[in-house]
């Protein structure tokens, strides 16, 4: 691999919050940091991340697809309320909301197609809108009676598209919906934190060398447990606020989902992301209590998002979390629970 090779590996993979091997970096500096971050005191040290366990399901789509699904929690609870995960995690990523929502709620978890334990698809079924359709088909399948949707990043960008295709849906079957930490367009316009010139000198390369991760993603694969140091202080840097509290268990257990995810289904998604526009469909959520929940350090789906997600839908309750970035259902999962908690009292059942 090239020099010019290993830098546009690394450009992709700061983007999408994993990283290879190829990540120029300096090794010592690089121990130094994460070390003084493990040396904190981790109150998460003993937390069974990855460990909790529903009744499994699987779901073959309408495509041929088999999806992997948990239903947790009494069946016979009057309200069902379903989880969306985000891009390059797995249901696992709801850890903190299901423990506390199970024993009261029955939940309903499901790995998006090419994630966690999920059948892989290809580029050509990697879209929002055919998430959208899975959505729909969980629904049909596992939630017999009103539910509550919850969506994180992409996910909540999946809840939007199900808006757009089966609006019948929303005010009789889902009784609410929370949008954490999501978008309804626009997010190739993102700085992450960048000068303008460099932001732009990044989007511009970036479709380009997403693509050329995609084409030797099992040889990237390969080697990216080799760059871990690395990976965690990228997830550190664009997963977590700036409060310097943030459990290193916790930034580990991201870590390791964003890992887990081949970078053929991190390529295959990324233009799904950058041409995603779901602006026009979010009214039909208006007439369901809709939560929007951000975190004010968040670089891959900042305030503004939220902010105009907010402004069309009028009834909606805007949260903006102080000190907080993108993975907010794991870096604050009180906020979290305690928005869910209030929005589900909102539910007329």
């Amino acid at each position: 691999m090239t020099t010019t090779t290993r830098r546009k590996v690394g450009i992709a993979g700061a983007l999408v919050g994993a990283a290879s091997a190829g990540v120029a970096a300096a090794a010592l500096a690089k121990r130094y940091a994460v070390g003084r971050i493990r040396l904190r005191h981790d109150p998460e040290a003993s937390e069974p991340f990855g460990e909790l366990r529903g009744r499994q399901r699987t779901l073959i789509t309408s495509d041929g697809k088999a999806l992997h699904v948990e239903v947790d929690g009494p069946e016979d609870a009057p309200l069902t309320i379903v989880f969306c995960h985000g891009y390059c995690l797995s249901l696992e990523s709801w850890h903190y909301q299901r423990k506390d929502l199970r024993e009261n709620y029955r939940v309903v978890l499901w790995d998006q197609r090419s994630h966690g334990r999920s059948q892989r698809a290809g580029a050509d079924d990697s879209t929002i809108d055919r998430l959208g359709e899975d959505l729909a088909e969980v629904i049909e399948e596992f939630v017999p009676g009103p539910c509550v949707l919850v969506g994180h990043s992409m996910g909540g960008m999946t809840i939007m598209a199900l808006a757009d295709r089966h609006p019948h849906l929303f005010g009789d079957k889902i009784r609410a919906v929370a949008l954490i930490a999501t978008s309804a367009g626009k997010l190739a316009e993102l700085t992450l934190g960048l000068p303008a010139m460099l932001s732009k000198v990044v989007h511009k390369l970036a479709p380009t060398t997403v693509s050329m991760l995609g084409k030797r993603g099992s040889l990237i694969d390969k080697t990216r447990n080799a760059g871990s140091d690395i990976a965690f202080l990228i997830t550190r840097y664009f997963g977590f606020g700036d409060s310097g509290n943030v459990s290193p268990t916790v930034v580990d257990f991201a870590e390791s989902m964003i890992r887990q995810t081949p970078t053929e289904v991190v390529a295959d998604f990324y233009p799904a992301l950058m041409n995603h526009d779901k602006l026009s469909a979010l009214h039909v959520l208006d007439p369901v209590p809709t939560a929007i929940l951000v975190g004010d350090s968040d670089w891959l789906t900042p305030p503004d998002h939220s902010k105009a997600i907010a402004a069309a839908l009028p009834k909606a309750q805007l949260t903006e979390v102080p000190d907080t970035s993108h993975l907010i259902q794991l870096e604050r999962p009180g906020v979290v629970n305690d928005a869910l908690r209030d929005l589900v009292k909102r539910v007329a059942l």
